[in-house]
């Protein structure tokens, strides 16, 4: 078996591109996936950022959602980034009607919590489990963490807030790392996947 680990981007919506390009910088095999065939040939799986009502209303209409629950269920490593973050949650503290997420992280997380599209902004976050010095991190309509249960790590925090948890095989942050050419957070979660080939 190569050691190339085969990690698929969610791609119904969001920035799907960017990651593709991180995860094969960090000598990881990446591809595409839009349907259930396609994610059960994966070993790990990101969500991107994009708008989490569409991408869980996406997800129902492609029939990705029961797979998705299934899968890291059973514990395929999954990260999921901005609007991947809040569909990892295990509840949304404002929840939009009839949204769904795929669940796998014990937190409650807020939805636009660090304001509008106008109020993006770029940081220096420092994560646990990161070596090398702050990651730059890119915050657009981002959310937060409000709290986390008994199984669900802080591994980052910004301004008083968590911006990043991982909890067994699950990583999610707040904010994009795909955008901005530093890619250890990407590293990190190949690894993880790795681990568990």
């Amino acid at each position: 078996m190569s050691d190339t680990p085969v990690i698929g981007v969610l791609a119904l919506q969001g920035d799907v591109r960017e990651h593709l390009i991180a995860l094969a910088s960090a000598d990881a095999l990446a591809r595409p996936i839009r349907r259930p065939e396609e994610l059960a040939e994966v070993d790990g799986l990101v969500i991107p950022g994009g708008e989490s009502t569409t991408m869980s209303k996406l997800a129902v209409l492609f029939g990705m959602l029961e797979p998705l629950r299934e899968r890291v269920r059973a514990g395929m490593p999954v990260y999921g980034t901005c609007a991947g973050m809040i569909l990892l949650a295990d509840k949304i503290l404002d929840p939009r009607s009839g949204q769904e997420t795929v669940g796998g992280i014990d937190m409650i997380v807020r939805r636009n919590a660090f304001g509008r599209q106008n109020e993006s902004f770029e940081a220096a976050v420092e994560v646990t489990g990161i070596d090398g010095g702050p990651v730059e991190g890119v915050f657009i309509r981002a959310p937060w963490v409000e709290s986390v249960g008994a199984q669900a790590h802080v591994v980052a925090e910004h301004g008083g807030h968590i911006v990043a948890v991982r909890q067994g095989n699950a990583l999610a942050t707040s904010f994009h790392p795909e955008l901005t050419g530093d890619h250890r957070v990407h590293a990190l979660f190949v690894d993880m996947v790795r681990a568990v080939r």
